[in-house]
């Protein structure tokens, strides 16, 4: 039986019209169809509703995370996050707590990446999802690294997240990347990570703080956060460094402590000399500042793939933790 999914339509018009609508759309339901046993023809229906945005083409081709380090960090370090974070730290103790401990991932940062993300549910987004995912699958832009294929498959899970969350596909609001949210997810980190934490039998990613909470802390938890361990220490760095070990695009650690050390690059902060890191750059105005990330930094990156995202993420973690302790 095929999959079905919230329809709102004004009208239903023939497949061939609507396979006019956007480039691609009859591949896209025919693939939908075979790989997510979705019903092509209500697919089609629906994409005859999805717009084409020129500003969401223009926002996917000059992401804040191509900015340098001392133009990002104060987008996000700001006094009214920091005390927006511990505010909201204080009113929901006990639910983060419970989170926290049932997921094991350190409460502070469950709060800092839901303030980087939506300032604590403040601005969720305005784009509608399935506009974004449209215009991302079928007129990606030309910037030298089309991602359009995995715009198409996150297309296709938010058909299925319809159906298995009762979501009105055409009503619902995100990013221009088309996340959802508190916690801003993909349609296929939804499916995979959500959680209903509350156990009112729905996954509710914006009216449901427990199922926000939890479902950030699972997310984290399943890519492998590690409770209480170091995220990042500054490296001090030898003139003869080795700088071919400076992560470029992987930030999973792959040598120990020691072995960063004998390279030119020592932690500036006490650590393990068998614990496992890699070596981070981000770009200060007086220059490139070094660090030695961990595992719990490659986690955040799953997160979001950008070492300033990360590095943002812990620095909010710390300060509204420094902040939320007093």
């Amino acid at each position: 039986m095929k999959r079905t999914f919230t329809l709102a339509l004004v009208s239903i018009l023939s497949t061939s019209c609507l396979a006019q609508q956007h480039p691609g759309a009859e591949e896209f339901a025919a693939k939908a169809a075979a790989e997510y046993n979705l019903d092509p023809q209500e697919v089609l229906l629906v994409l005859e509703n999805a717009r084409f945005k020129q500003s969401i083409v223009d926002a996917i081709s000059r992401p804040a995370e191509a900015k340098p380090w001392y133009d990002y960090r104060p987008i996000f370090l700001t006094e009214k996050r920091i005390n927006g974070g511990i505010e909201f730290w204080r009113e929901h103790e006990e639910l983060i707590a419970q989170a926290s401990k049932k997921f094991s991932v350190d409460p502070q940062v469950i709060v800092a990446i839901i303030g980087v993300e939506t300032s604590y549910g403040g601005n969720t987004g305005s784009y509608r999802v399935l506009d974004a995912l449209a215009t991302l699958s079928f007129y990606y832009p030309d910037t030298g690294n089309d991602r359009s294929e995995f715009f198409s498959r996150e297309l296709m899970n938010f058909f299925v997240l319809g159906g298995e969350e009762e979501i009105p596909l055409e009503d619902v609001t995100g990013s221009y990347a088309g996340a959802m949210g508190m916690g801003q997810f993909m349609p296929s980190s939804y499916l995979e990570y959500a959680v209903d934490l509350d156990l009112d039998g729905r996954r509710d990613l914006w009216s449901s703080l427990p199922d926000v909470i939890g479902s950030v802390a699972n997310y984290l938890h399943r890519h492998g956060w590690k409770l209480g361990e170091p995220i990042t220490f500054p490296a001090v760095v030898s003139s003869d460094a080795d700088m071919s070990l400076v992560a470029n695009r992987d930030y999973k650690p792959g040598k120990t402590v020691a072995e960063l050390a004998a390279a030119g690059f020592v932690s500036a902060q006490p650590v393990s000399a068998e614990t496992l890191a890699t070596v981070t750059r981000l770009e200060e105005k007086d220059g490139d500042h070094f660090f030695l990330t961990f595992k719990n930094f490659y986690v955040i990156t799953r997160y979001n793939r950008s070492p300033l995202y990360a590095m943002a993420v812990y620095e909010l973690s710390e300060a509204i933790r420094n902040g939320f302790e007093r």
